[in-house]
């Protein structure tokens, strides 16, 4: 298992691409979820970053915050609500550049600008959890983060 995440890169396409073999070492041999969750929230966090990385997992038919990195957050969120209900509505990744701009956006934190939400399937395609990734810059995510945390989310 490692101990640190070593990114040395300077493009986001080159930090995914050192970052993704690390992430997937980490992982290895580890079965239990939420443990796999957290040490992927420390290695998105530290390694990319980003201003918030958490999981939000689907429980009695709204999301309960799960593991992450970064400010105090949101604790439930319904479904539909904000971009993480939404993206648990829709079933599909959604980036959002502004979040002030995104209806109904629930901001946990007033830093928090622009976020990319990913969910998470089991081995039956349901929706087990979303992944949120906050920045606090601007149009921070992009089709290349998109590829790349789709990929990670799948070493689940």
């Amino acid at each position: 298992m490692a101990e640190h995440i070593h990114i040395n890169a300077s493009t986001k396409t080159e930090k995914y691409k050192q970052l993704y073999p690390q992430v997937k070492a980490l992982l290895e041999g580890e079965k239990d979820l939420i443990a796999n969750m957290a040490n992927i929230c420390s290695a998105l966090k530290y390694g990319m970053d980003f201003f918030w990385v958490g999981f939000y997992l689907v429980k009695d038919n709204e999301l309960v915050l799960g593991p992450f990195q970064g400010t105090v957050a949101c604790t439930r969120i319904a479904k539909g609500k904000g971009v993480c209900g939404k993206a648990w509505e829709l079933n599909d990744i959604i980036i959002v550049d502004d979040v002030d701009q995104f209806p109904e956006h629930i901001a946990c934190s007033a830093l928090s600008k622009s976020e990319i939400v990913i969910p998470v399937r089991d081995k039956n395609k349901n929706i087990i959890a979303i992944f949120d990734i906050d920045s606090d810059q601007y149009s921070s995510f992009d089709r290349t983060d998109e590829e790349w945390l789709r990929k990670i989310v799948e070493l689940l």
